[in-house]
């Protein structure tokens, strides 16, 4: 059931709990080759100057999108682990058709990093690619589509991968911390841990405003490959030129976000994955 406790039978179901919190390494290196693919056909699709050049790149995204959703299914995640996984996708895709007025001042590329740091890097990749597939039932599913999916899934998984790394601070960790250096003999450990979660802080700002760009790097790269014609050094300058300031909001939106959500959000999605183990990767 969705609402057992860890101790209840559901809970400790191995089929119910398919993900034992760590990263299997079969599964971590196919999801790696798998991302992989989509800059790989990029790079080879310059090299070789393929005439259908945006139709063999959209095949490429569309297969991996198909073979990473497939692998999130094998993986057998109980319904506890899917519902939070689906909450933050729609909650992404509301906040995005919430800020239409905006271009690209969208929290979308923030909830998903937020998913991957507590959730795990797999469920960061649904959250972004679905959220990406449910907002654009509101502003137009085209050509388009897939690679936003792909773009704001590479930057859940990546957020979950730093997360993991321990670049991204612990909320949860802090917090007690802090609570814990009321007291006298533990006030000099909960001031290095407070420097050293300031310093994650500042990396996870850094991230969300590099996301902005990355998002426009996949963006781009299919738009000047598929559809520049011709392919030329200016050509493809004025291309990305003409996008740099809509990706340079996009990343002061995610930084500016993840400022306001990341904390309370982790907080209170630690507790849910306490509660009910729900973390997976």
């Amino acid at each position: 059931m969705a609402g057992a406790a860890p101790g209840s039978r559901a809970a400790s179901d191995p089929r119910a709990s398919h993900d034992d919190g760590r990263p299997h390494g079969g599964r971590g290196i196919f999801e790696a080759l798998l991302l992989a693919a989509v800059p790989i056909a990029m790079g080879v699709a310059l090299v070789a100057g393929f005439a259908q050049t945006a139709l063999l790149m959209m095949l490429v995204v569309t297969v991996v999108l198909a073979l990473f959703f497939a692998s999130y299914e094998a993986s057998k995640p109980a319904l506890r682990q899917i519902m939070p996984t689906l909450v933050l996708a729609a909650l992404a895709a509301a906040g995005r058709i919430l800020f239409a007025p905006i271009p690209d001042f969208k929290p979308v590329s923030a909830i998903a990093i937020i998913a991957g740091a507590t959730l795990g890097r797999r469920s960061g990749f649904m959250v972004g690619a679905l959220a990406a597939l449910a907002s654009n039932f509101f502003f137009g599913q085209g050509l388009w589509s897939p690679w936003q999916m792909y773009a704001w899934g590479l930057i859940g998984y990546l957020g979950g991968v730093l997360a993991d790394r321990g670049v991204f601070p612990d909320a949860s960790a802090s917090r007690e911390h802090r609570i814990n250096g009321k007291d006298g003999d533990s006030a000099p450990l909960a001031s290095r841990v407070g420097r050293s979660e300031r310093a994650k802080a500042v990396l996870l700002v850094a991230f969300g405003l590099l996301s902005g760009l990355l998002y426009g790097m996949v963006i781009n790269a299919y738009g000047v490959l598929g559809f520049v014609r011709p392919l030329t050094v200016p050509g493809a300058i004025a291309y990305v030129a003409a996008s740099l300031p809509f990706d340079v909001v996009h990343g002061v939106a995610t930084a500016v976000f993840l400022l306001v959500l990341y904390r309370p959000w982790t907080l209170r999605i630690a507790r849910v994955v306490r509660k009910f183990d729900v973390r997976c990767r």
